[in-house]
């Protein structure tokens, strides 16, 4: 009698259960022997398909009803899990929950979430995607989640939440030098620059703030990223450096390659007019990057030694197969041909690197010439540029032994990104050093950084070098087609663990220059050069 007592209300529990909505469903076997198991030995190897069909269907059950216990408790990070689970209805308000899974691949499932976010009396839906992965837990056997923030959002990294509240600084309208509305939908490169602007500007803008549900950063000085309007605040208006249609033409370039970076500035004025960046982090690599420029850091070594008087662009330079400094031998890239009467402007346009390694040690240059330029003449004296958002503003130590060679041909301990890169152009052509900006100085008082710039002998050898380079040598094939004023030069920057150097190119046509970075992306004028190539086109 016992026992048909017992068969009876497990089979009306379970017709209840499959006749209900959602994921109120549950293995029977399951329920009776807690996980599944026999109480034997903990299972081994890749969870089953059942498994991975039972495990995600209670953790979507739980998440669903609220429940970030029980939850969290089918995942192998319970104490993490519980933490965000419970802060996505607390925190976030975030209720009626649906989960809908779609079709898994192996031990992953793909699902859509649709739910409501509801503050003080007003409630907007929320949908999105996101998947989850079923693992075999390490000491207990059982099939688990593996917990992953992006479970909960894919907008979510370790150590980050979810809030929904009135918004710290009211929101933006961006507009570009002409007073083109600048969003991210429409310039998705944009996006963090944005939401920097906004935490930077947002009170100095005349705009009030809204309600955002939002992620939470933990790391330092980074912004929440908002991900729904729940009440409307008024944005304020943002003047900025921008032009629309380079920046369109910016985040057009990118996109040839991925992980690739490139800003345009006006020499005339130092003003940015585009900053794009085509990466898979979403980091700011445009104006925070710090890697080798590789050869286009021959424009700072080629002013050292015009303005210590070592050379001129029509004086000696001559170019070796290869070049020895200090026990480490130099080369240039295969099948260049020596030139032992190359000219300083010939051994700049084919980007020689044995021809200014053989004048580094030349009187009165020491180990600190390098330096001394890049800071005085170029502004690149070290995290003191007032762009308006965050920057690195190059770096060229003094160096001693092989290093100061390395440098010299833009490896070593030199590091500079596409933003320092578009200004040394700027600063070549032009002999004045403008710090470059995005926003109005006189918006919160900042002070640019100064530099003297340079002799304006050496600026006209150094446009003419670039010129040269541009229509004969290593970038003439990149900028080929624009008509203008146009000058340019290459390089290649080689990294440590990879087979593939780094493309780098910097140009200027114009009243415009541009500079890029394409990671493992060759030769300069392959990837990078390209980039340049149709920024240029765009604005000047």
């Amino acid at each position: 009698m016992g026992r048909g007592v017992k068969v009876a209300v497990i089979g009306g529990v379970f017709a209840v259960m499959v006749g209900g909505a959602g994921y109120g469903a549950y293995n029977v076997v399951s329920a009776l022997d807690g996980d599944g198991g026999s109480g034997g030995s903990p299972r081994s190897g890749p969870p089953s398909g059942d498994e991975i069909g039972e495990t995600s269907e209670k953790f979507f059950a739980a998440w669903e009803k609220g429940d970030a216990t029980t939850a969290a408790s089918l995942t192998n990070n319970a104490a993490t899990a519980g933490t965000l689970l419970t802060a996505y209805g607390e925190g976030a308000h975030i209720t009626g929950v649906e989960i809908t899974p779609g079709t898994a691949t192996g031990a992953t499932v793909p699902f859509t979430v649709k739910a409501k976010v509801s503050y003080e009396g007003t409630t907007k839906p929320l949908t999105y995607e996101s998947r989850l992965t079923v693992v075999r837990g390490e000491t207990t056997g059982r099939a688990l989640v593996d917990w992953k923030p992006s479970v909960v959002h894919p907008r979510l990294k370790d150590g980050d939440t979810l809030v929904t509240e009135e918004s710290a600084t009211p929101q933006i309208q961006a507009v570009d030098r002409d007073g083109t509305v600048l969003t991210k939908e429409k310039y998705p490169s944009l996006a963090p620059v944005l939401a920097t602007l906004r935490e930077k500007y947002g009170d100095k803008a005349g705009g009030t703030p809204g309600v955002e549900l939002a992620v939470r950063h933990t790391t330092a000085n980074t912004p929440d990223t908002p991900l729904l309007t729940v009440t409307e605040g008024k944005p304020g208006k943002l003047e900025t450096t921008l032009s629309a249609g380079v920046q369109a033409a910016a985040e057009k370039a990118v996109k040839r390659y991925g992980e690739s970076s490139v800003v345009a500035v006006k020499p005339s004025s130092g003003e940015v007019l585009a900053v794009a960046n085509n990466r898979a982090d979403g980091f700011n690599a445009a104006f925070e990057g710090r890697v080798a420029p590789g050869s286009t850091m021959k424009i700072i070594t080629a002013a050292m030694l015009i303005d210590n008087g070592v050379t001129s662009m029509n004086g000696p330079a001559p170019c070796p197969a290869t070049a020895v400094w200090q026990s480490q031998a130099f080369k240039n890239i295969t099948g260049m041909e020596p030139n032992e009467s190359a000219t300083l402007a010939n051994t700049f346009l084919r980007s020689c690197n044995t021809g200014f390694i053989k004048l580094i040690d030349e009187d009165p240059l020491t180990d600190a010439s390098l330096t001394t330029e890049a800071e005085e003449r170029f502004g690149l004296k070290g995290d003191n540029w007032q762009t308006g958002i965050i920057s690195f503003d190059g770096r060229v130590p003094a160096s001693g032994g092989p290093d100061r060679a390395a440098n010299a041909i833009g490896q070593g301990q030199v590091q500079m990104n596409p933003l320092n890169m578009a200004s040394v152009t700027a600063t070549a052509i032009t002999g004045e050093f403008r710090q470059p900006y995005l926003v109005p100085f006189d918006l919160d008082d900042r002070k640019p950084a100064t530099a003297k710039g340079l002799p304006q002998g050496t600026a006209a050898q150094l446009k003419q070098m670039m010129r040269l380079t541009a229509t004969q040598g290593t970038a003439q094939e990149a900028m080929s087609g624009l008509g203008g004023d146009i000058g340019a030069k290459t390089g290649s920057a080689e990294v440590d663990g990879k087979s593939t150097s780094d493309s780098w190119f910097t140009g200027f046509r114009n009243d415009v220059s541009a500079a890029a970075m394409v990671e493992e992306g060759g030769h300069g004028g392959d990837a990078a050069g390209p980039i340049v190539a149709d920024v240029l086109r765009a604005g000047g």
